[in-house]
């Protein structure tokens, strides 16, 4: 049974029992700071299983794309090594959410497993947590299962915990037994290779508590998961991953590229091979997901991934680009199942291709120091980690890379000297550090958040509004009153003011009631719906439920809405102009600019920028509608909704659609007509980091006022060479070309006359045991120097000559020396190192010639005449 229907038929069983089927979520987590990339298929639930998010489903099954580069049996140096370590692989699951609980979960696992897919029951062992009577009684129940195959494991085993606290429990885990050619019998308790896992099902059904206590749950959960790739070694009959067809088209592909046989004799070519047909399958999805190969992070991680890929190729003489081909067999064979892939195809390629190219220039460099130190380490020596990390930071080189290398060589890292000198790099990264801007929440206001709930937000519909005042802080703390003079936050039970959020500033503003005027400075959101209010008390006082008038800043928030609708328009025209693989990686919307960045891996140029904003202005000179609606998650994305990649939204969304152009999630205030925007104007296009390009752009009035002050500047310029605005360019080429000329005129004259300040120097040579030797001081700048200096040796034929030139505070000196004293009896180089030291300079240079500088101009005469006791010795 090939994998598309392996997939298939998972989904589809749990999907006839009720079960919501969703797609695969990002690699990229959402909201989750402790992961760099999705690892499991109840990632993406987290949020439900913890009780901070509701579904109206509580059922439903994923196949999730996952990455794991680290940890228990997932370490990058087993790849490839073993038959099944993995960057990528996908786990298929089924959830329940305060719904149905061990009794279904075991039985749909063994009907799924023995019946749909068709797993021979005497292949499948069962392991049990020691404690957990209730599952091995549930299991003995079923049709074939045989009691003796049932095992009872520890904790280590068999008891999954989501942390230190919060939701945890007992879990059963189904082996397939691949037969006593793979090792001992005696069942998964041996810990032998013979059985390997292929589901897990977890029994989420208790709170453990910081003291260690465990108390049952009111809803308990369920959350399984199942290696797809494991599950089609078992139905493939095979033993390791890499023969089923989830890799076998990728290691394929590779052969063909590098000309060689797999599978044949050669283990660490096949080892090669595997290495980089999973490494393909990791870099593919993650580029589809927006990360991009780069020096920090989760771009580190992948960057790590794809130069090990690559430096496996070097071994199979895959020196030329070809890691690009692989990634794009990875599309080609699981575009099906994942989408994502195939609307991004040609971006992977060519940001694959264009990280081949960019290590393929630096690996040759970093080669040769690495070679150098560890041939100064000699056989079993330690590379230096100052070396190690020069080559991590000068070179690319990620250090497991090194590793592999130096290992090959026989060579051990000295990863401590390697850490120290990375964490002196983080020390001097973060002493250059602003910051981000965002504040710290005072515990008061979590408090308040949790007490309170969410504000009702009526800024959609209007810029003032009435509130009652439901809770008070001043410095970190919760009080009664705010008076006149302080600084604190207001939280209200509604509010018209927009809170910090997708990039869009918060509103500023005023709050009044009697006797009272406080001056809203800004407004952002605690626990994502809480609408705090940073306000100055300038008369009055603020008390807990007093009634208050809140009014929004309309101008400002008028300029805020003509950028944040731009930055849409702009989006949507960017990925006409450059590709389907342009998404949002970040924005900044303000009511006097707008700042975009994007996912792009090259500088974009005049004609696409030239393309991108007529784009832009055509829409906005139609003037149509901005529609805002709010409808499910389904609906916005089966409409083409674009979201961002790791935002995590709600069941209910608000779309904001410009009709035929652009349709977007988004909680932003917006114009009502594009036309408002008046005009567009790109300021600036510049790189961010690896793979994010960055535009910064005006409307409205500040679009205006930019244009008039590039328009002053156009006709200051104009004036000053008399010339018409439309004929600057032209104007400017003949200034150049004027310039030009006669820099090069000046340069001839200032030859010339240092020609005829030198005179008849060479009547003036003294001969200092037997060496021709001048001495003299020129008016000339350096180049007029060295030629005068190379004209007058050449005359002489034999001899030392100096020539030197002064002005206000420096000091320029210029010695040659013929080739047949050069080095033998007289030395450029040192001459002028005692020249130039007598004039509080220095310098240096060849045998033959040498040049220097210093700073006191009124000991050059003193300097000159040594010149001959220093020749002489």
């Amino acid at each position: 049974m090939k994998s598309n229907e392996i997939r298939r038929r998972f989904q589809g069983f749990f999907e006839a029992r009720g079960h919501q089927v969703l797609p695969s979520s990002s690699i990229v987590p959402a909201n989750d700071p402790t992961l760099y990339f999705t690892n499991a298929g109840m990632v993406q639930f987290k949020d439900v299983f913890t009780g901070r998010e509701q579904r109206d489903n509580p059922r439903a099954t994923t196949v999730q794309k996952c990455l794991r580069v680290s940890g228990k049996h997932n370490d990058l140096e087993n790849v490839g090594r073993t038959p099944r370590h993995h960057t990528l692989f996908e786990m298929m699951g089924n959830f329940s959410f305060g719904d149905y609980f061990k009794a279904d979960a075991i039985r749909w696992a063994w009907e799924l497993l023995t019946g749909d897919l068709g797993i021979d029951i005497d292949k499948l062992w069962i392991t049990v947590f020691e404690e957990d009577d209730e599952a091995e009684a549930l299991w003995r129940q079923l049709p074939g299962v045989r009691p003796e195959r049932i095992q009872r494991l520890g904790a280590k085993d068999n008891f999954w915990s989501m942390g230190d606290t919060g939701p945890c429990g007992p879990c059963s885990e189904i082996f397939y037994d691949h037969g006593p050619s793979r090792g001992p019998e005696g069942g998964p308790a041996t810990e032998s290779d013979r059985y390997v896992e292929i589901w897990n099902l977890v029994f989420m059904q208790f709170e453990r508590s910081a003291d260690g206590s465990m108390t049952p749950l009111p809803r308990p959960s369920i959350d399984t998961g199942a290696g797809l790739e494991r599950v089609a070694a078992a139905l493939q009959g095979v033993y390791s991953n890499y023969d089923t067809d989830c890799f076998t088209p990728l290691i394929a592909k590779v052969a063909e590229l590098a000309g060689r046989p797999y599978g044949r004799s050669d283990d660490e070519q096949d080892v090669a091979m595997r290495v980089i047909a999973d490494h393909a399958r990791a870099t593919a999805f993650a580029i589809a997901d927006g990360v991009m190969p780069g020096n920090s992070e989760r771009d580190y991680v992948l960057r790590r991934i794809m130069r090990r890929a690559i430096r496996f190729g070097v071994k199979l003489q895959l020196n030329e680009p070809f890691f690009h081909r692989v990634t794009d067999a990875v599309v080609a064979h699981l575009g099906e199942a994942y989408p994502e892939l195939v609307e991004r195809r040609d971006f992977i390629a060519e940001v694959v291709k264009g990280e081949e190219e960019r290590f393929a220039r630096t690996l040759g460099r970093g080669l040769e120091l690495l070679e150098e130190a560890v041939a100064a380490a000699g056989p079993g020596g330690i590379l230096p980690g100052d070396t190690v990390f020069r080559l991590y930071d000068t070179f690319g080189f990620p250090l497991d890379l090194t590793g592999l290398i130096a290992e090959e060589r026989g060579v051990t890292v000295d990863l401590a000297g390697y850490e120290a000198a990375m964490a002196s790099q983080r020390q001097a990264g973060r002493a250059h550090w602003k910051g981000s801007g965002e504040e710290r929440v005072s515990d008061a206001l979590l408090t308040i958040r949790a007490e309170a709930g969410a504000t009702r937000f009526t800024g959609y519909e209007q810029d003032d509004g009435e509130g009652a005042v439901i809770a008070l802080v001043a410095e970190g703390a919760a009080v009664q009153r705010l008076a006149a003079g302080q600084r604190g936050q207001v939280v209200t039970d509604s509010s018209p003011f927009y809170a910090e959020s997708g990039g869009q500033v918060g509103d500023q503003g005023t709050l009044s009631g009697e006797g009272l005027q406080a001056r809203v400075l800004d407004t952002r959101k605690v626990g994502g719906d809480l609408i705090v209010h940073d306000v100055t008390v300038e008369e009055g006082s603020i008390n807990l439920g007093d009634r208050l008038l809140l009014a929004v800043d309309a101008a400002r928030r008028d300029r805020v809405r003509l950028n944040h609708t731009a930055t849409h328009l702009l989006h949507a025209a960017l990925r006409d102009v450059l590709g389907d693989h342009v998404t949002q990686k970040g924005s900044l919307v303000t009511p006097d600019r707008l700042r975009f960045d994007f996912a792009h891996h090259k500088p974009v140029s005049d004609e696409e920028l030239t393309r991108v904003e007529d784009l832009v202005c055509t829409w906005i000179l139609r003037n149509q509608a901005v529609d805002a609606q709010e409808r499910s998650l389904d609906e916005a994305r089966a409409a083409g909704a674009m979201a961002l990649f790791g935002e995590k939204y709600g069941d209910r969304v608000r779309t904001i659609e410009v009709s035929g152009f652009s349709l977007e999630l988004c909680g932003g205030t917006h114009a009502r007509r594009t036309g408002d925007i008046g005009v567009f104007r790109v300021s600036t296009e510049t790189g961010v980091a690896a793979g994010v390009r960055r535009i910064e752009g005006l409307t409205g009035p500040g679009a205006l006022a930019y244009l008039r002050s590039r328009d002053e500047a156009l006709k200051a310029a104009a004036a000053a060479l008399r010339a018409q605005p439309e004929l600057l360019a032209e104007s400017i080429d003949r200034v150049l070309e004027d310039r030009k000329r006669l820099e090069k005129e000046l340069d001839a004259a200032k030859r010339e006359l240092a020609r005829s300040a030198a005179g008849d120097l060479l009547s003036q040579a003294r001969d200092v045991g037997g060496i021709a030797v001048i001495s003299a001081e020129l008016t000339a700048d350096a180049s007029a120097l060295r030629d005068e200096a190379d004209r007058l040796r050449d005359q002489l034929g034999s001899g030392v000559v100096v020539l030197a030139s002064r002005d206000a505070d420096s000091v320029k000196i210029v010695v040659t020396v013929s080739k047949d004293l050069a080095g033998k009896r007289v030395h450029a180089g040192k001459l002028i190192k005692e020249v130039a030291g007598m004039v509080g300079g220095g310098g240096g240079g060849r045998p033959d010639m040498a040049q220097a500088g210093g700073k006191d101009p009124d000991a050059l005469p003193q300097a000159l005449e040594a010149v001959f006791a220093l020749v002489a010795g």
